[in-house]
């Protein structure tokens, strides 16, 4: 390697680390901070506490009624993100194989939904009317609704990737549709079908302004809204703040490090190739 090769190397590794410690420094701040007093966490700084606090979970938990909330954000997060993903698989598959100008139209107006902004006052009359207001399904199929257009759209690329020769082969060996389906294209698309329940998973998780107009019953509220009302209770104490924070994102970081290694691109042509 010349020494301007390995220059550039260790210039793009520099930065690299850099942007790495940018992104983790602060949270490496608030999981230490939710360890210490309340005097100690007044001053956001990478210094150890002089006593680990783990009673400050058990307050956050207790107080700020975290287990029925965090029980709610798993609920509206497994099952829409599951919805999403069962029907993007038929229609992405559907609409891929089938492509007349009707199945055009239908894909277009649906990935159209990507830039289209979600207006809450119609939103909140037509949910009203159909009594889905404030309601476990309701928040579901709303957040399975928001879902659906940009995980059709990744999931219509992926399809469009695998020949139709694999179709016709498993025809000439018999299957119907329904196992052409279930045993063919299925397990191909195993990686994007993962990659969109993970960021469909987090989008949920993560949603604040939803549940905010949509729920009115503390008894709904997902995280998003418990860590609101918690921070709105004990500002001043910012141990049971972070403590707070640390909770609501553990879920997230679970389900990415579960879910990295299937989120890849082009891994159906490597499996179409071998």
């Amino acid at each position: 390697m010349s020494v301007k090769k390995a220059i550039r190397s260790l210039s793009l590794n520099m930065i690299a680390w850099i942007l790495s410690l940018i992104v983790i420094v602060p949270f490496i701040v608030i999981v230490i901070n939710s360890f210490k007093t309340d005097t100690e966490a007044t001053v956001l700084n990478l210094s150890l506490p002089e006593k680990w606090m783990v009673e400050n979970y058990q307050v956050v938990i207790e107080q700020g009624h975290l287990l029925s909330s965090f029980l709610n954000s798993m609920f509206y997060a497994v099952v829409s993100s599951l919805l999403v993903v069962i029907v993007v698989a038929f229609a992405a598959f559907v609409l891929a194989r089938n492509q007349s100008k009707f199945n055009n139209f239908i894909y277009l107006f649906l990935v159209l939904g990507i830039t289209l902004p979600l207006n809450y006052i119609p939103l909140m009359s037509v949910m009203k009317s159909l009594n889905l207001l404030n309601t476990y399904a309701g928040m579901i199929f709303l957040y399975t609704a928001m879902g659906i257009p940009i995980s059709l759209f990744i999931t219509y690329a992926f399809v469009g990737k695998i020949p139709r020769e694999l179709d016709e082969a498993a025809i000439m060996d018999g299957c119907n549709s329904f196992s052409l389906f279930f045993r063919v294209i299925v397990p191909l698309l195993k990686p994007v079908l993962v990659t969109i329940f993970v960021l469909n998973f987090l989008s949920v998780w993560n949603e604040f302004t939803a549940p905010l107009y949509l729920l009115n019953s503390v008894e709904k509220w997902p995280m998003t809204l418990a860590v609101y009302n918690f921070f709105g209770q004990f500002s001043a104490r910012w141990n049971l703040v972070s403590a707070d924070i640390v909770l609501t994102s553990l879920p997230v970081l679970i389900v990415f490090l579960l879910g990295q290694k299937h989120i890849v691109g082009g891994t159906v042509s490597g499996s179409i190739k071998g």
